[in-house]
Order: C-alpha cells, then structure tokens, then sequence
C-alpha cells in the first residue's frame, strides 16, 4: 500500500523480447513531479518524457527492486538518484546533472 507521506516516483519496465521475467529489461525512473518536462544546459537537453518514463506510481523501495533486476537503468530526479546513490548502485560521481536536475544511468555487462 503507497502512503501519501512517502517519496513516490513512476517506473516503466521496458522488456526486452528475449526476456519476459524483467531481468535484462531497461527500467526507467523518474520522480513523480518531474514527469512532462524538459531541462535544459547549454546544449544538453533531458526531456522527461510520458512515453519513456510513465508507468506506474510507486514507492522508492518498490523502484529499488526493479532497478536491482535491470540490465539497463535511467534514473532522473533528486528521489530516485539519491536512493540509488545511498543504495550503492551508483557512484556519486556518475550523477550528472541538467539545470540541476540528477541524472544517472546503471549498465550491467
């Protein structure tokens, strides 16, 4: 059960076609209220798109599970990169950011 009070954000499961279970999946995730914008850097661009990054709404911990699955994982937001950050997912100096928006990206080979 989500409670109101947690830090929910939204994660879509991009499945692979060899692999239906969720493991070798890309899984993106964003928090909830960054969801529809663009950010803009000099000539960076990092747009939150619906069709990429909306799925469903969930707790930090929930999202925890399916990043720990993926082959693949974008993570934008303070929430989510923080959690994956103290989670030891990703390096702190791996974080990038857009106008101050945190964007990271796990790769496992």
């Amino acid at each position: 059960m989500i409670h109101l009070t947690e830090d929910l954000v939204y994660v879509k499961v991009h499945k692979t076609e060899e692999d239906e279970s969720g493991f070798g999946s890309v899984v993106a995730v964003c928090d909830k209220d960054l969801l529809g914008r663009t950010f803009r850097e000099n000539e960076v661009i990092l747009t939150i798109n619906a069709e990429f990054f909306e799925g469903f709404l969930t707790t930090l911990d929930e999202a925890l599970e399916y990043i720990r699955r993926a082959a693949i994982a974008v993570l934008v937001g303070e929430k989510a990169v923080s959690k994956a950050v103290s989670e030891g997912l990703v390096h702190p100096e791996a974080v990038l950011t857009v106008e101050g928006i945190p964007h990271a990206q796990i790769v496992k080979v």
